[in-house]
């Protein structure tokens, strides 16, 4: 993996990446209650469809920067993550000063980790097969020789 250097992770991209992951994580969970595969994220039911949306949203994000970043596929996937979990933070911290804080009851520590693995990982795969559509032309895993 020649191309994964910390000078080559491009922020702009990384959160155009995230955004992206996150409106299309949206949007398949829009589409599973419409269709009316989810009706109370709580069930067993629910939450395998949500992880599904989560996964999907990510790989996407992900497959997005890939395409356009054209270096260090990983790291940006895995600076999604990470961005992730920052605007988790700052969503928990903004929350606790308001009037009427809610109470996060349906994530646990042990789910919330895993989803934030779930996404790193969703957005790795993606990146890499983005970044090899953008070099060779086909999807694939891996990172090849650098192209100068």
């Amino acid at each position: 993996m020649h191309s994964e250097h910390l000078q080559n992770v491009r922020i702009v991209i990384l959160v155009g990446g995230w955004l992206v992951a996150a409106a299309a994580t949206s949007l398949i969970a829009l589409a599973f209650v419409g269709f009316g595969a989810v009706e109370e994220p709580a069930t067993a039911t629910g939450a395998g469809w949500t992880l599904f949306a989560v996964i999907a949203g990510f790989w996407a994000g992900g497959l997005f920067t890939g395409l356009r970043a054209v270096q260090a596929p990983v790291l940006h996937g895995i600076g999604i993550g990470v961005a992730s979990l920052v605007v988790w933070v700052a969503v928990n911290i903004l929350a606790a000063f308001l009037p009427d804080a809610p109470a996060w009851t349906g994530l646990t520590p042990g789910l919330a980790l895993g989803l934030l693995l779930a996404q790193m990982a969703a957005a790795v795969v993606g990146a890499l097969m983005g970044y090899n559509i953008a070099l060779r032309g086909k999807p694939g895993l891996s990172e090849h020789e650098p192209v100068d």
